[in-house]
């Protein structure tokens, strides 16, 4: 996964981005739909033949990285103000999402992954970006809890704001967070078989594609 820091940055264009990111919202939402039944339908596929069937998997690795673009571009990150291409393909926008296809895949691990091994990531999903925060008292009127996720990119507009400055270590956490979530999306999409690792790689880009 990728995500370089656009810069510079609008002072207040984030304060709108909600609005101008509805059309990509309303068209994510069927393909959405359409990536949860094409993965039920690739999860036949690969306890039958131990394989993903490569239309769907560009498909599906074409909604995440749609999602993406959406997401770096509005409030999981606020790190471009170009806005996101109408297209499941690679362009050459700040944001870019990668799955390698799998020649084959397990039989087996397609039945538990999803759910049972995963469950350890879901639960860090659920503190990353739902859970970690709390305030109040949850029986009490006004209790709850706040995504760290969201906390760290409201700190960052309101610094955004005041200086027209992301602050780089800042910006590098958040991709963090987010790459952790994607590849645990990848590995609960059935697309590979490797357990995703409980690592929080921060900056712009992989580690693998950072490295020379």
């Amino acid at each position: 996964m990728r995500g370089d820091l656009d810069e510079p940055l609008s002072r207040w264009l984030w304060l709108v981005k909600w609005l101008l990111a509805i059309p990509h919202y309303i068209i994510l939402f069927f393909l959405w739909i359409a990536f949860v039944v094409l993965t039920v339908v690739s999860g036949f596929a690969i306890l039958f033949t131990g394989r993903y069937p490569r239309a769907i998997f560009d498909f599906n690795v074409g909604v995440l990285r749609w999602s993406w673009r959406v997401q770096f571009y509005s409030y999981a990150a606020l790190g471009t103000d170009r806005y996101p291409p109408f297209t499941l393909r690679h362009t050459d926008y700040p944001a870019d999402f990668e799955v390698d296809y799998p020649e084959r895949l397990s039989r087996g691990l397609v039945l538990v992954k999803w759910w049972l091994l995963a469950i350890p990531h879901y639960l860090i999903a659920l503190a990353l970006t739902g859970g970690a925060l709390s305030f109040g008292d949850g029986d009490e009127k006004g209790g709850g809890t706040v995504s760290l996720l969201g906390v760290l990119v409201v700190i960052a507009a309101v610094i955004l704001l005041f200086t027209a400055k992301y602050p780089p270590r800042l910006f590098d956490f958040v991709m963090g967070i987010n790459r952790w979530l994607y590849r645990v999306l990848a590995y609960a999409a059935l697309m590979r078989d490797e357990y995703p690792p409980f690592r929080l790689d921060q900056g712009p880009r992989d580690i693998e594609e950072a490295t020379p």
